[in-house]
């Protein structure tokens, strides 16, 4: 066959039409990939298998196009068709108006693709490449029991990186929600607002330990630094000081001569008082009241290996300090009160540039209405490390307490904006906003928080308050169903309901509620602040009044929920002009109550 034949019979068999379709159905497969795909995390290697059929795919439809024909009746050989028949005719224009709408699909396609990728570019512009997330570490040492090892690496690596001024550094609470290596590093560090990403791993043999690490930016993929260190147990401490700071130095942070010491500090050097401290960490992080025991449990265990240790303290005074609000333990503020202040007060007498120190001291402080003192401490602890977001969170509830809104709500936007994911930041976060008379941005922002996990009672009774605020009683009676079904028996939570079962008139059931919070007060402490509730709701001021006072008798916590809602809680207004209730005020804040 002649050249100019064979070019010829290409065209009347539609091959070059053919080939162009095959390539605009192609991008178009392609470009529909890359978006479907990160969506179901599906692994790299899909698009690559994906691009390779494409492309053998690409020399047998030319064949085919060549050897066949479709024809109304079906395909058939091309040599079954006559040169002259309009067969092939009528094929090549419906392929050319097949590839005309493939390709105004695929450009379509390209627009989005183009768009999103300015979007991601004007986003990932506003993070600072002097962010970081740590991931949660895997641990290798083949026994799960380890896990809290690997758990406090990564802990104390983050937390030696975020007294570094220069940095912002995303809390464990947020990180700890992903997997030790994910997929999808792009979105993970879109959600959390950094640019870089550390993964690492942990393996732990008797007195031997190996880590792990490696630096990646997230918004590139591209890997920054990786190193692995082989020591003793003893040497951990400068392990995680040398990641931090070659970490720092990748970045391009500066360090100020006290961060250099902070970096470097051995909060103890007794080896099995800090795995007894990681351990008590380990059960804190999964704040439940039965968790916070054996945290402190395993702090005083710590702090008689090392009566010196002051992280031990303060995560002791932080255990006493949070066990009256799990009300379902019974633990009684007057008991855990004096426990926690001593701790705190003993943390900063052995170091008194450790912010968890000053922290846990301004928690305690507060929680004693020692206000004055409570709010130094704060700063003083959020001036030693910016970047504790428990720090932020609460100095933001101590001042929304005494009614200080605005800062309040920049105090817990800040927290919110290092610890992303915590689901107890996002929720208080979502009553603020209420608090300052943004109530549609509180509900969406109790829906977020609700999104990221459903059965986070807190997040549902917040939002149960703020619609009773708005006058959506019923709408505010599902979520405080939801949230007393969540949790189960906490006082709480029953006190809530209950509250609102007087409102609505189920009178019935609001004192079948009562009859058991009652009951419930006889065995365990109970809030005298929650019974309160219930009494206003049912009109019985007087009662209301005194249980309130009780509350300050018992020495309540002064934090959200509890006592430290008397200036912010509407369900209360009834009672604010009432002389016995100005002067309760008045006796709050005078501090008197020691």
């Amino acid at each position: 066959m002649k050249i100019d034949n064979f070019f010829a019979e290409l065209k009347r068999r539609n091959v070059y039409k053919v080939a162009v379709a095959y390539a605009v159905v192609a991008w178009l497969t392609i470009q529909a990939a890359s978006i479907l795909l990160p969506t179901f995390e599906a692994p790299a290697w899909v698009m690559k298998v994906i691009v390779l059929l494409l492309v053998l795919g690409f020399p047998a439809a030319l064949i085919f196009s060549w050897a066949f024909e479709i024809t109304p009746e079906g395909i058939v050989r091309e040599t079954e068709v006559g040169p002259n028949e309009s067969i092939a005719h009528h094929t090549g224009r419906k392929i050319v108006a097949l590839t005309i709408v493939v390709a105004l699909i695929a450009a379509a396609l390209f627009v989005f693709q183009m768009l999103r990728a300015r979007s991601t570019s004007s986003s990932a512009a506003t993070v600072s490449n002097k962010s970081i997330a740590v991931m949660p570490f895997d641990n290798l040492s083949g026994d799960p029991q380890n896990a809290y090892f690997s758990e406090g690496v990564q802990d104390e690596i983050l937390t030696r990186l975020a007294k570094i001024a220069e940095l912002k550094v995303i809390s464990r609470t947020s990180t700890q929600r992903f997997k030790s290596a994910p997929n999808d590093l792009r979105q993970i560090a879109q959600q959390l607002g950094v640019a870089n990403i550390l993964e690492g791993s942990v393996q732990k043999a008797n007195d031997q330990v190996r880590v792990n690490v490696q630096l990646i930016n997230a918004l590139t993929d591209g890997h920054l630094w990786a190193d692995t260190y082989d020591r003793k147990l003893t040497d951990i401490f400068a392990v995680e000081t040398e990641i931090a700071k070659t970490i720092a130095d990748t970045l391009q942070a500066k360090l100020t001569g006290s961060e250099k010491i902070a970096i470097t500090s051995r909060p103890t050097e007794n080896p099995e008082a800090h795995e007894l401290y990681l351990k008590g960490r380990y059960f804190w992080n999964r704040r439940t009241g039965t968790n916070l025991q054996k945290a402190a449990d395993y702090f005083q265990q710590a702090i008689g290996k090392d009566s010196n240790y002051a992280l031990a303290f303060s995560g002791l005074a932080d255990c006493h300090v949070l066990l009256p609000a799990y009300a379902e333990l019974g633990s009684n503020p007057r008991d855990e009160l004096p426990k926690a202040l001593e701790a705190a007060r003993k943390a900063v007498e052995l170091d008194d540039a450790l912010c968890e120190a000053h922290t846990s001291l301004a928690r305690a402080l507060a929680s004693d209405l020692q206000l004055p003192a409570a709010m130094s401490e704060f700063k003083r602890a959020i001036e030693l490390n910016p970047n504790y977001a428990t720090a932020h969170q609460w100095f933001g509830e101590c001042l929304q307490s005494q009614g200080h809104l605005e800062e309040a709500l920049a105090e817990l936007k800040r927290a919110q904006e290092l610890d992303p994911l915590s689901l107890i930041i996002n929720s208080v976060l979502g009553f603020a906003l209420d608090t300052v008379g943004k109530s549609d941005e509180a509900i969406a922002q109790l829906h977020k928080t609700i999104e990221i996990d459903p059965n986070f009672g807190n997040a549902h009774g917040q939002l149960g308050n703020v619609l009773e605020h708005r006058g959506r009683l019923k709408e505010a009676i599902v979520e405080y169903e939801k949230c007393f079904n969540s949790v189960g028996s906490d006082p709480i939570d029953l006190a809530d309901l209950a509250a609102a079962y007087f409102l609505d008139g189920r009178t019935a059931e609001a004192h079948q509620l009562w009859d058991k919070l009652k009951s419930l007060s006889e065995r365990q402490y109970v809030p005298a602040y929650s019974m309160a509730v219930v009494q206003v709701a049912a009109g019985n001021k007087n009662e209301a009044l005194r249980l309130l006072e009780k509350s300050y008798e018992d020495r309540a916590p002064f934090d959200s929920a509890d006592l430290g809602w008397i200036l912010v809680d509407h369900r209360l207004d009834s009672l604010r002009s009432d002389p016995r209730f100005k002067k309760l005020i008045t006796r709050i804040f005078s501090g008197e109550r020691r």
